[in-house]
């Protein structure tokens, strides 16, 4: 081989490892912990839900942080539409998780992609979802956003620490998208007590001044 197609070949190599170990269609209930993922309604809704005309943006909610998903993950990537022996839910199972998605429709979507992966039955990932969802004190300031703000992401990681003393900062790792605060991930064990995130999860949001638009 030239050395070009070396430096070639060394470069795809370093290229594929810096990729998180992610495939489609694996044995449900094997992975290492979950990450809770909480969505920050208002920027969804910005980006994706007004243009959807989505009853989740509807001002007389008041929606903050809402239930995007729990999700099984690996120490470094995660699987995802899992094999599974448990039956889909009924509609009437995924409609009743809307009090804490916000969207329809998504419990559905993350119960195919994410909660398959798990290895439970339906009935008792989203009961899990709802432990878990209960488990996380969500910042008052910002339940009770009423105004539009520009703030660091740290800011907004800070405030759930203090909110839930028993959370480290590499058991938290706040996301943004478009300049806005779009998540907020925390890592937990298979017992939903907090625990490190993994490398490819812990980033941190780096903005400075990231929009975060008051509740509806």
């Amino acid at each position: 081989m030239t050395r070009l197609g070396l430096l070639a070949a060394a470069l795809l190599a370093l290229s594929t490892a810096a990729l998180p170990a992610h495939a489609e269609g694996e044995r449900a209930g094997d992975f290492d912990y979950y990450v809770l993922s909480l969505s920050w309604s208002p920027t969804w809704c910005a980006l994706t839900g007004d243009a959807r005309n989505s009853p989740q943006c509807d001002p007389k909610h008041d929606h903050s942080f809402v239930l995007h998903g729990l999700w099984p993950q690996y120490e470094r990537g995660w699987p995802s539409f899992c094999r599974t022996p448990h039956r889909d839910p009924s509609r009437q199972q995924t409609a009743a998780m809307e009090d804490l998605t916000g969207a329809p429709g998504l419990a559905w979507y993350e119960w195919k992609k994410h909660g398959r992966c798990s290895g439970l039955s339906a009935t008792d990932y989203f009961a899990l979802e709802r432990e878990a969802y209960a488990s996380i004190e969500i910042p008052e300031v910002l339940a009770n956003l009423d105004r539009d703000v520009r703030l660091p992401a740290k800011v907004v990681e800070q405030a759930f620490l203090e909110a839930n003393p028993g959370l480290d900062a590499d058991e938290i790792t706040i996301t943004c998208k478009s300049g806005r605060i779009q998540e907020a991930r925390i890592c937990l064990t298979k017992d939903l007590e907090p625990r490190k995130c993994g490398s490819d999860t812990i980033r941190d949001c780096s903005l400075s001044d990231a929009l975060m638009e008051k509740v509806r």
